[in-house]
C-alpha cells in the first residue's frame, strides 16, 4: 500500500468570525495557492485509488482541490480523519487493498502523528509538522500496522513550484 498524506490548505484562522471549528473554509489565496499545489502533487504522486478526507470544511475543499487535479477520483468522507486519533485512523486504513494508493487530506498534529506510527516511531516528530498544504508518501509493503518507509516528504512551496512548471 502506499499512503499519500496531504495536509489541509491554508484556512481561516480558529475563532474567526465566530466560524466552528469544523466549518472553517479555505482562505482565498489558501485555494489559490493550493490549485498549483495540487498540479504539483498530481505531477509527483499520479492519481490515488481512493481520495479520503476529514469531514472538516477546509478538509472537504483541499480534497475537492486535489480531485480536479488527480482526474477521475471522487473525495470520500472518512470520519476518523476528523479525530485526533491515530489508531482508529489505521484500523479505518485496513480495508483497503494491500496494492493500492490511498490519499488523506487531513490536519495537524493527527497527520505527523500517523506519518511517525508509520514509520514505526512512538511519537511525533517536528521534522515530520505538516505544513498547511504540504504531503508525504509514505510506502506500506505489510500494510498500515507494520512501519513502513517515507518515500517523500514535500513542503507545499515546492509543489507550487512542481505545478507551475
Amino acid at each position: 500500500m502506499n499512503l499519500l498524506l496531504i495536509s489541509h490548505a491554508p484556512a481561516v484562522r480558529n475563532g474567526a468570525s465566530g466560524i466552528r471549528d469544523q466549518d472553517r473554509p479555505l482562505t482565498r489565496n489558501g485555494r489559490l495557492r493550493f490549485r498549483r499545489a495540487a498540479r504539483g502533487l498530481a505531477r509527483l504522486a499520479g492519481r490515488p485509488d481512493v481520495l479520503l478526507t476529514s469531514p472538516f470544511t477546509r478538509a472537504r475543499a483541499t480534497a475537492d482541490i486535489a480531485a480536479a487535479a488527480f482526474k477521475r477520483v471522487t473525495p470520500k468522507i472518512e470520519p476518523a480523519l476528523g479525530q485526533d486519533d491515530v489508531d482508529v485512523l489505521v484500523i479505518a486504513l485496513k480495508k483497503f487493498r494491500p496494492d493500492s494508493t490511498v490519499a488523506l487530506v487531513g490536519h495537524e498534529p493527527t497527520l505527523s502523528g500517523l506519518l511517525a506510527h508509520l514509520l514505526g516511531m512512538h511519537q511525533a516528530d517536528d521534522r515530520f509538522a505538516f505544513k498547511k498544504g504540504g504531503a508525504a508518501l509514505v510506502h506500506l509493503p505489510d500494510g498500515p500496522s507494520v512501519p513502513g518507509q517515507l518515500r517523500w516528504f514535500v513542503k507545499p512551496r515546492i509543489l507550487r513550484d512542481l505545478g507551475s512548471q
